[in-house]
């Protein structure tokens, strides 16, 4: 593994903090699924963890209405806590648990319980800034891939142990 240095308005995710930080953001930030806007917010937050691209969540009031659906799905993360997921519903499509929040977050992200964050491999498509996101390798994670973000990152076969 060797570290990509970062360009002029890059960020290396070999830069970011461990414990992951919990960020505001100004970026505009848009999901798309099944020609549906299903998040359009100019107020995300954003998750930043060594050697991962951001997550970005979401503020609830700046998700459609009816396209999330409470899922059965539970995981652990270390630092955040239970995360619940949702299956995302819109124009007769459903993408099963490819959305989570964090409902009792661990200190240190207070703001989530507030915030969705969103799969980009399973919606159809995903923008920052009028970027489109390319979707974290693996899926494990739910990482946003733009030009703005340099690896490499975690998430593929044999990166595990990174």
């Amino acid at each position: 593994m060797k570290r990509v240095e970062p360009g002029p308005g890059q960020e290396s995710v070999w830069d970011y903090p461990r414990p992951p930080r919990l960020e505001p953001s100004e970026c505009h930030v848009v999901v798309e699924l099944a020609g549906v806007t299903i998040a359009d917010t100019t107020a995300p937050l954003r998750v930043l963890e060594t050697s991962h691209p951001p997550v970005f969540y979401v503020p609830r009031a700046d998700v459609a209405p009816d396209a999330l659906v409470l899922a059965e799905r539970r995981t652990w993360c270390e630092f955040k806590g239970v995360a619940t997921y949702f299956s995302v519903v819109a124009a007769g499509r459903n993408k099963p648990d490819a959305a989570w929040n964090y409902l009792e977050p661990m200190a240190g992200y207070e703001p989530l319980p507030g915030h969705v964050a969103f799969y980009p491999s399973r919606m159809d498509a995903c923008f920052v800034d009028d970027a489109r996101v390319q979707a974290q390798e693996g899926d494990f994670y739910g990482g946003w891939i733009t030009s703005r973000v340099v690896g490499p990152f975690k998430g593929s076969v044999g990166t595990y142990t990174w």
